[in-house]
C-alpha cells in the first residue's frame, strides 16, 4: 500500500472550480492506476475519474466535460481539476491507487478532503 494525502478542497459557490490534490509517498510512475471518488451524506462511495498507465482516463457520467483527473509524476501528484461545480458535487472526495504497475483493485485510500457547493 502507498501513503495518500488529498488536499485542495473547500467551499464554492456553484459554478465555480476547485483543483484537489493527492500527493503520493512513492513514485507516482508505479502507479499507474489511480482514481478519484467521493461519497456524499447518505449516498454510495461513487467513482469519479481514474486514469489508467498514466494515460488513458475514464470519468463518471456526472461529471463529464468538467473535470479532469491527471498525473505529474516529477512531483508524484495526483490532479483532479473540477469546473463548472454544481450543488451535486458536494461531497468528500478520495484519491485511490491500485497495486504497483496496476495489479490488483483500489488497495490504498487517502483521507479524504470535503468539497461543499453552494447555490
Amino acid at each position: 500500500q502507498v501513503q495518500l494525502v488529498e488536499s485542495g478542497g473547500g467551499s464554492v459557490h456553484a459554478g465555480g472550480s476547485l483543483r484537489l490534490s493527492c500527493s503520493a509517498a512513492v513514485p507516482t510512475f508505479l502507479y499507474r492506476c489511480m482514481g478519484w471518488f467521493r461519497r456524499a451524506p447518505g449516498k454510495e462511495r461513487e467513482g469519479v475519474a481514474e486514469i489508467d498507465n498514466g494515460v488513458s482516463t475514464s470519468y463518471a457520467d456526472s461529471v463529464k466535460g468538467r473535470f479532469t483527473i491527471s498525473q505529474n509524476d516529477a512531483k508524484n501528484i495526483l490532479y483532479l481539476q473540477m469546473n463548472s461545480l454544481k450543488p451535486e458535487d458536494t461531497a468528500m472526495y478520495y484519491c485511490a491507487a491500485k497495486g504497483p504497475f496496476c495489479s490488483g483493485g483500489y488497495s490504498s485510500w487517502g483521507q479524504g478532503t470535503q468539497v461543499t457547493v453552494s447555490s
